[in-house]
Formats: C-alpha cells, sequence, structure tokens
C-alpha cells in the first residue's frame, strides 16, 4: 500500500481479522506491517509482523463491536508490553500470553527490528475452563520453550509455516486440535483446583460447543441434529450438556444465536443490512418468533436495539 495509506489499512484489517483497536505510530512514513490469516472451523490463526506502535482497544470499541474471544499470542521476534485486568507485562520471544476480547487493553512493540507474532482466537465459550480461572492468566508471559507451551507454540508454527491445502473438515479439526492444546495451557499454569480439559467427557462437550458454533445459521439445528452428528442419543447430550456447561442444549442454541444477533445489530458496518436478514443468518427461520426471543432477551425489539446502539456510537 501507499505509506499515506498503511496506517488505515492496517486498522482497517486488524480490525477484520482480530479485534478493533486504536493505533498510534510514531513514525507513520515509515510503518510496515505484513498479516496472513488462516481459518480453522469456529477458530482462526493470524500471522504478523509489524514495525513499532501502541495499540488500544476500549471500553467503546468493545461495546460496538465484540467478538467475545479468546487470543493467545505467541511472540516470535520483538519485545511486547501488554496490560489488561490489572495486569501489565513486557513479553519476550518464545513466550505465549492470553488476551480477552471483552476486556480493555494496551498493547506496545518496541525496538530496532520487526515485531512477530502469531495468534490464535477462538470463542470464549468453547473453553472448559471457568471464565475466573482464565482471567488470572491475562497478560500473563507463559512460557513456549518447554512442556506443553512449546507444543502449543509448535503447532501454530506449522500451521502458519505449511503452505497446504486443508480441506474444510481438516481446518475444523485443527480448530478444535488448537482449542483443546490452548485449554490444556492454560489448565497447567491454574491451580490444581481447576477442573482439567483432559476427560472425555469435557472434549466431547468442547466438540459439541464447536459443532454449535460452525452451525448456527442452520434452521433445523436442534438437539436431534447436535446428537446425531455426535453418534449420541438425545437424552446423554442433555444429560451431559447440562453436568458440564450448566445449561439446557436449547437454551445455549438460542442464546449464542441471540449473541451474534446482538452483535450484528450494533455493528455500524451492517446497518443497511435488514434485520430479517441478520436474524436469517443465524438460524432464525421465523422473524416473528426472532423478535419474540429478541424482546424476552434484551427487553427492546431488534429495532430499538439496534437504534440504541447507534445512539450510543455518536
Amino acid at each position: 500500500m501507499p505509506v499515506s495509506e498503511r496506517v488505515e489499512g492496517w486498522r482497517h484489517v486488524t480490525s477484520s481479522a482480530l479485534v478493533a483497536t486504536r493505533f498510534h505510530i510514531d513514525n507513520p512514513s515509515a510503518f510496515a506491517a505484513r498479516l496472513d490469516v488462516m481459518p480453522l472451523g469456529v477458530a482462526h490463526i493470524t500471522a504478523m509482523s509489524y514495525t513499532n506502535l501502541f495499540s488500544i482497544r476500549t471500553p467503546r470499541l468493545i461495546r460496538r463491536s465484540d467478538p467475545e474471544h479468546y487470543q493467545m499470542a505467541f511472540i516470535r521476534a520483538g519485545r511486547q508490553g501488554i496490560e489488561q485486568n490489572r495486569a501489565h507485562a513486557l513479553v519476550h520471544p518464545g513466550e505465549l500470553v492470553l488476551y480477552d476480547s471483552s476486556q480493555p487493553f494496551e498493547a506496545s512493540c518496541s525496538g530496532p527490528a520487526k515485531a512477530s507474532t502469531i495468534v490464535l482466537q477462538f470463542p470464549k465459550r468453547l473453553s472448559p475452563l471457568p471464565a475466573a480461572h482464565v482471567a488470572r492468566l491475562l497478560a500473563v508471559p507463559l512460557p513456549a520453550t518447554g512442556g506443553i507451551g512449546r507444543l502449543l507454540a509448535q503447532f501454530m508454527t506449522t500451521l502458519t509455516e505449511d503452505r497446504v491445502d486443508y480441506t474444510p473438515f481438516d481446518m475444523q479439526r485443527l480448530g478444535r486440535t488448537a482449542v483443546d492444546l490452548t485449554a490444556a495451557v492454560l489448565a497447567h499454569h491454574l491451580d490444581d483446583d481447576a477442573p482439567s480439559p483432559a476427560s472425555r467427557a469435557d472434549l466431547l462437550v468442547l466438540r459439541i460447543l464447536s459443532f454449535i458454533e460452525e452451525n448456527l445459521h442452520r434452521p433445523d439445528l436442534d438437539p436431534a441434529a447436535i446428537a446425531a452428528a455426535h453418534h449420541i442419543s438425545v437424552r446423554y447430550l442433555h444429560r451431559i450438556f447440562q453436568q458440564h456447561h450448566d445449561t439446557s442444549v436449547g437454551a445455549h442454541l438460542r442464546t449464542r444465536r441471540l449473541d451474534h444477533c446482538k452483535r450484528d445489530l450494533a455493528d455500524l458496518a451492517l446497518e443497511h443490512v435488514p434485520i430479517a436478514a441478520i436474524a436469517a443468518r443465524w438460524g432464525f427461520a421465523q422473524p416473528a418468533d426472532f423478535s419474540r426471543a429478541f424482546r424476552r432477551e434484551t427487553g427492546l425489539s431488534p429495532s430499538e436495539y439496534r437504534a440504541a446502539a447507534r445512539a450510543r456510537s455518536i
């Protein structure tokens, strides 16, 4: 891109691939960066390199657009500062660090050479670990030179360096593996009383949650379809889901669909998209059913919610 357009181009591409942030760059004329994205089913992995910058994710940006994701970053080159959840750290090459898209953060990179980072991003709901436990590791450097941290870092690096044409099914499986490995790394660094993600039932629920996220657009997605896709009975699906996710399958489906609808209705870039189209995009086949469910959830009609989100952004 022309030098004069690079900073704005970087803001736009990182907002699309990761999360929206504001940037401050001391020397825009010398700024250089590159970003490559690889989809992995519900997750995706991003390889980036960039010169010195300072970025901030504000509460206002979070209100405007929040994918509700965890981001696990592997630092390959450059020293990078991160502050989130009242923690502040300087992360060095060979270390991992976790972000939460739903909380404000500040990040910086400075030094004579380009920084290089690989970021794995996935929905927080796919993590089998309690959010309160995971929050203790936000903005905390985690070693990736040995043990399970090294395994995750190698997995992320291999995915970004391989130029293999993975099939869509390969990508879905690789995404689930990436989430499992991340959960294992986090569990390793948490207290002993944190639940382990390694049990068979936990991993089955993790796969089910991943399958739901991938198929929310299907109007026919219901407990019977989910159970059939995982070769289990509907009764067993309800039992393990209640035990491990503390809600019903139907309630989880409805909540996730409404969460996506709320996010899209609040997104100013989608204000030209009809409400019915947004509802259909997330599996609500009947507009009247969507409107009733949305009002029960938020206390507002979809049009009122969209108008209120627009007013907040002004």
